[in-house]
């Protein structure tokens, strides 16, 4: 006969798990890491305490971080939108502003200077791998640097 013991959680503790961010994702290939399994110190406090933009904005930077795991030294990551007739445009920041705006700065395929300011409710971006330029010795990794500050105490917002 098994023991099974039953925990009860008081009023306050199933409130406060119910706000605090979930992640699940499953795949095919066993070898493909999961954006979720290493959840930075941002990532990791109560959702209410953050606006829709912010939110949005560090859960992008996680998700930028593990495509870019994924990559080889030829590539880095480039962002197309859902839908969209922009085409790529490579990484080169990342911002929000609140409480609903989320901004990407890179350049697209035929080199010019790009910005895409989107609203949180409109969001449905393409991670892309992008050839690296052929001039460049190494691929630029924004997730890796953009992600520093979420692990930090510093405040992700500059």
């Amino acid at each position: 006969m098994t023991k099974t013991t039953m925990q009860i959680d008081t009023s306050a503790e199933l409130l406060e798990n119910d706000i605090l961010p979930k992640c699940r994702e499953i795949h095919t290939n066993p070898e493909t890491q999961a954006a979720g399994q290493i959840i930075p110190k941002a990532l990791q406090e109560p959702v209410t305490k953050k606006s829709p933009a912010q939110w949005a904005y560090e859960r992008i930077i996680m998700y930028i971080q593990n495509f870019e795991k994924q990559l080889d030294n030829d590539h880095e990551v480039g962002l197309g939108l859902a839908g969209g007739m922009t085409g790529v445009i490579k990484i080169e920041g990342l911002g929000y502003y609140d409480p609903d705006i989320v901004t990407y700065y890179g350049m697209n395929e035929s080199g010019a200077r790009t910005q895409l300011i989107q609203h949180v409710s409109q969001m449905n971006v393409t991670l892309v791998a992008s050839p690296k330029h052929i001039d460049q010795p190494e691929p630029n990794r924004i997730g890796f640097q953009l992600a520093t500050a979420l692990d930090g105490d510093e405040d992700v917002t500059t």
